[in-house]
This record gives C-alpha cells, sequence and structure tokens, in this order.
C-alpha cells in the first residue's frame, strides 16, 4: 500500500523509529503472573491520566469494551448505546455471546446524544422485564469523529446516578476529543465507572487497549480476560510501543484535525459532508447525489486514494500518523476528481 494515500482507518499505521526502539529495549516478564514491569508501568499512568484506580493492558478494544461490559452488566441485564456504537455494532455480538448481555438502542445520532430520552428507556427491576444496568457511549464517534460536549455528557451521568445504573465510555479514540475541546482527561475519567482507551488507533502503537477502573473491578477485568483468551505473557514489548505513544503521540493529534479539515474543504463543494469535521474523522453521506460509495472508492483507488466504504451510501475519511502534508495535498487533489467520476 506504499504507493497509496490511506485514508481507511486510523488503525493502519506502522510504529516509528522511536516506537520501535522502546519496543526493542523494553524490560519484560510474565503478564499473566502480573510481572511484566512495562505492562505494569503502562497500566499506572494510564489510570492515572483517566483519574482512576487501575487500568489492565488487552490486545483489542473490542476486548477491553467486552471486559468493561462484563463488569457493569450481569448475564440477562441490559446496556442501551447508540444504534451504530461500536460495542453494539461492530463487535460480532459480543455481548450476547460472551457475557449473556442484553443490549438496546436508541437512534444513531452520533454526538447529538439527548440525555432525556435516555432516561425514557431506562428499565427498573420488576414486571419480568430486562433491567437496565448501564449505558455506554462513543467518545469520539466512531462512524463520524463527532465529540459528546462536556456538557452532555454530565447530564447522562446524572441520569445513570439518579437510575441507580452504571456508565462506560468507549474511548478508542478519546484523545481526539481531549485535543479538539480541551478537555483533561481525567475530567472524562471522573464521569464513567469504566472506559475503554485504545492505543492502536490515533496514538499509532501497533496493538493495544486498556480498560479503566476502580482497583476492584481491574481485579475482576483480570480474570474475565484470562477467560477471553486475552492473557500474554511477556507483553511489555507491546506495551512499550503504548508508552512511548502515550508520552509523544497525543498532543500531534492536532496534525491530524488540521489536515482532516482540509480533506473537508476538497469534497464540501460536491455537498457530501454528513457532519461538521471536528476531529481526523471525514464522514461522506453520498445519498443526496445518488452516489455508490463503493463506486467512489473504486474511483478514489484508481486515484492513489484508499477510502472506506461504510454503507451503500457512505463513506469515510481518517487521518492519522502514517500520512503527511504532502499526502493530503495528493488527496485533496484526487478526491473532487474521484467523486467526479463516481
Amino acid at each position: 500500500m506504499a504507493d497509496f494515500v490511506d485514508l481507511r482507518s486510523d488503525t493502519v499505521t506502522r510504529p516509528t523509529a522511536g516506537m520501535r526502539e522502546a519496543m526493542a529495549t523494553a524490560e519484560v516478564g510474565d503478564d499473566v503472573y502480573g510481572e511484566d514491569p512495562t505492562v505494569n508501568a503502562l497500566e499506572a499512568e494510564a489510570a492515572a491520566l483517566f483519574g482512576h484506580e487501575a487500568a489492565l493492558f488487552a490486545p483489542s478494544g473490542s476486548m477491553t469494551n467486552q471486559i468493561a461490559l462484563q463488569l457493569l452488566v450481569s448475564p440477562g441485564d441490559e446496556v442501551l448505546a447508540d444504534a451504530d456504537a461500536h460495542v453494539v455494532t461492530y463487535e460480532i455480538g459480543a455481548a450476547a455471546a460472551y457475557g449473556g448481555i442484553s443490549s438496546r438502542t436508541w437512534p444513531a445520532v452520533g454526538a447529538d446524544v439527548d440525555p432525556e430520552q435516555v432516561a425514557r428507556m431506562i428499565r427498573p427491576d420488576g414486571y419480568f422485564a430486562v433491567p437496565t444496568r448501564a449505558i455506554a457511549v462513543e467518545q469520539t464517534y466512531g462512524r463520524g469523529g463527532g465529540v459528546i460536549p462536556l456538557a452532555t455528557l454530565r447530564e447522562l451521568r446524572g441520569v445513570a446516578d439518579d437510575a441507580g445504573v452504571a456508565t462506560h465510555c468507549d474511548g478508542a479514540r478519546i484523545w481526539h476529543a481531549h485535543v479538539a475541546d480541551g478537555v483533561p482527561l481525567v475530567e472524562y475519567g471522573r464521569l464513567f465507572d469504566t472506559l475503554s482507551v485504545c492505543l492502536s488507533k490515533g496514538l499509532g502503537a501497533p496493538v493495544g487497549s486498556l480498560v479503566v477502573g476502580s482497583a476492584e473491578k481491574i481485579e475482576r477485568a483480570r480474570m474475565i480476560r484470562k477467560r477471553m483468551g486475552g492473557g500474554m505473557r511477556q507483553a511489555g514489548i507491546l506495551a512499550a510501543a503504548g508508552r512511548y505513544a502515550l508520552a509523544h503521540h497525543i498532543d500531534r493529534l492536532a496534525d491530524d484535525h488540521a489536515r482532516a479539515a482540509r480533506l473537508a474543504e476538497a469534497v464540501a463543494p460536491f455537498g457530501v459532508l454528513a457532519s461538521p469535521v471536528r476531529t481526523n474523522i471525514v464522514a461522506l453521506d453520498l445519498t443526496k447525489h445518488d452516489l455508490d460509495a463503493r463506486a467512489l472508492a473504486a474511483a478514489a483507488r484508481a486515484e492513489g486514494v484508499l477510502v472506506s466504504v461504510l454503507g451503500p451510501r457512505t463513506a469515510r475519511l481518517v487521518t492519522h500518523l502514517g500520512l503527511d502534508d504532502a499526502d493530503i495535498d495528493r488527496a485533496v487533489a484526487a478526491l473532487p476528481r474521484a467523486l467526479a467520476a463516481a
């Protein structure tokens, strides 16, 4: 893919030279025994960033999301989420398959969550109804990159507290929200009982996510991780990449945001922007012009640009660590031609 400008996802990055050096020199031990010092340091650093007691390193964000849901929701009970939320739409039914967890969704609205609507959905115990145990939100919103405002998240926390239910944040790209809105990570942390935060999307690590929460929850999480096959041995080699990412790759996300804004400006005349661009994701709604997303992807590929197809009339462009200004120049020139050809 070296000849292409790859805008499919921020998961396509490769470790930087500094990250590779950190991995090569990492001190390691057996993490299943809790003896890998680099993993332990990563977990402590991540927990501190969000103001929580503990964190647990795992291979993927899907695993840390599902661990968190199992911590909060017992088998047979339910979690509420957006209809397009990753935890219920893009994890192949894991909540039901592994946790026996039911889910119910509000309409897909991206970052425009209505706390009052969520409050009306909460079911209490009794009458043989499925009781609500948790509310899950995605920050940022993966399909469009939208940032849920801090005020909305505070309202949702109030709704949860009033109903006696827990809150979970799928924070795969919470780093982007932090940079875009200037909200301290610890401020996000205090609004959620558990968070799942990803190191291999915007931060550019090759592997890994963390579930963040209380010490008691993370002790239970360690058992769930093992049950799900997520226990790793000398995982410090991977954790070192995560530590490097936390130290060096958060502030630079502003560059990705600026480059995404340039892409949005290039395609805006075609009337295909699905929503305002706030972070590193440019969501394209091709419905108005009856454009086929696969046709657009093929036309863009012929121009040397790779885009992600999310549906028959939906596409997505994502900027990331692996792109520079020259790549964006190429994409800015190519995408209008691809849209015209599609």
